[in-house]
């Protein structure tokens, strides 16, 4: 597993927090779905995307 520093502007950083509480996960737990869905759709053909 690697480990990233990320920078986050503080009003993203809480709107990130607040969607991470609603889903019942940790904030890197989030972001990880957020990332892998991201690179996923990026992978369809045609790089279609949601």
């Amino acid at each position: 597993m690697k480990h990233v520093n990320l920078r986050l502007p503080d009003d993203l950083h809480e709107k990130a927090r607040d969607a991470a509480e609603a889903d019942d996960r940790s904030l890197n737990s989030w972001l990880v779905a957020v990332v892998r869905r991201a690179v996923q759709a990026d992978e369809e053909p045609n790089g279609a995307q949601r």
